[in-house]
């Protein structure tokens, strides 16, 4: 008979034992393995989403909240700023690049996004069904959203005003689909994209300056910079980036201090999001540690106790020929089929509760929330739960490692 089989058995020898044992295990692991894979979503999302952005200028309100309306899209905006302000800030030397967005519709859930073909070409995306935005009232759309509304080139629909599904439609202007972009795994999948005259014509109402699927008027920015509007014209924000390190330095502290508008950096407020939920996320890591270490004590006590049971089977193991690096080697690998075991339970528990959490986020969807993924961190977690089973198994070893043949036999 093999060690693993011999290992098996005595393990299944003691049911209870094992089962708790498992149990012990796999909660400790699970729990550390929810939080892995929430923590890495969340900071491999955020850090893709806010690729090529330093900096997001909007009206005055809290900074985490501009970050998180503006480049994550999971937030109501602060306010507008005028367009007239945010087109001399680009003036300024220390700005190399400007994308202006335009907020407040949606459609069925999904935000509508006035902007420029810049922003497409922020995320890297490209267009999987017919073209960019060239109109007023031109719309293209996030993968996400073609899919999950069954939408296709050449589709009409009403925006509606707000940021939820219950608001009001404007009803005198629709959109028309002229593209849809490519998976791209980032919230661009999630937008519904048009030039900032389409938003503006949809709240103005006005139909002899705004006609629908009219050509842009001249000068207007659909494609790069920023467009043509008269002194009470209004955009939500505009994402920087800086022509070299000293904008870091001194443009949001001027912005903040010298105008109307409110600078934030989205490295420096998710870096404080995370520093805050950190504290948390460390307290939970810290009480699975526990129970892993509680789970490989309790593997430690199973097979101490049990060796005192079978000291006369190991004798006679080692009458019948096996070495003293089998006996050895048999304890410890009992040890390791138990918290094997108690990872793989572990392991299921932990990406099925993900996954369950992530089904009841509504949100879950715009951060990119799964339990269907596998991280690199998650192997550690299993290495170290099988080095704990070793640890917990060598006293119990080195002491069938060192059983007297004679002497138990003798009492026996």
């Amino acid at each position: 008979m093999n060690l693993l089989s011999l290992s098996w058995n005595y393990i299944k020898a003691r049911p209870l034992n094992m089962v708790l044992n498992m149990l012990l295990m796999g909660l400790g692991i699970a729990i550390i393995l929810v939080l892995i894979l929430l923590s890495s979503q969340l900071e491999d999302n955020l850090a893709k989403n806010k690729k090529g952005v330093d900096l997001v200028v909007g009206a005055k309100g809290s900074p985490l909240q501009l970050i998180l309306a503006n480049v994550y899209h999971i937030d109501f905006p602060t306010g507008n700023i005028k367009l007239q302000e945010a087109k001399d800030l680009t003036r300024n030397r220390l700005i190399a690049s400007a994308i202006p967005l335009a907020l407040g519709d949606n459609y069925r859930g999904y935000r509508i996004v006035g902007t420029n073909h810049d922003y497409v070409k922020l995320f890297d995306a490209a267009v999987d069904e017919g073209e960019l935005w060239k109109n007023n009232l031109d719309a293209v759309v996030g993968s996400n959203v073609a899919q999950s509304l069954g939408l296709k080139v050449g589709d009409t629909f009403f925006g509606a005003h707000g940021l939820s599904v219950a608001d009001m439609e404007h009803e005198e202007m629709s959109y028309r689909i002229v593209g849809i972009l490519e998976e791209n795994n980032s919230v661009i999948d999630k937008l519904i994209l048009t030039n900032i005259e389409s938003v503006w014509a949809v709240h103005d109402h006005d139909e002899e300056h705004h006609e629908e699927h009219s050509e842009p008027q001249l000068g207007s920015a659909y494609e790069t910079g920023f467009p043509e509007g008269d002194e009470d014209a209004e955009i939500t924000s505009m994402l920087i980036k800086f022509r070299s390190p000293m904008g870091a330095v001194t443009l949001p502290r001027m912005i903040n201090a010298d105008t109307n508008m409110q600078a934030a950096s989205p490295a420096f407020e998710t870096q404080r999001l995370f520093s805050l939920l950190g504290i948390g996320v460390d307290l939970l890591k810290a009480f699975a540690a526990i129970i892993i270490i509680i789970a490989g004590l309790s593997i430690f006590i199973s097979l101490y106790n049990a060796l005192k049971d079978r000291k006369y089977d190991l004798a006679i193991m080692r009458s019948l020929g096996a070495s003293k690096t089998k006996l050895f080697f048999h304890v410890v690998l009992e040890g390791v089929i138990i918290t094997v075991l108690g990872g793989l339970l572990g392991f299921l528990i932990g990406h099925g509760l993900t996954e369950f959490l992530a089904g009841l986020y509504e949100k879950s969807d715009e951060i990119g929330l799964t339990g269907l993924i596998f991280v690199k961190q998650e192997l550690a977690v299993m290495l170290i739960s099988v080095g704990i089973g070793i640890i917990a198994s060598l006293i119990p070893a080195i002491n069938a490692y060192k059983t007297d043949i004679s002497e138990v036999l003798a009492k026996e």
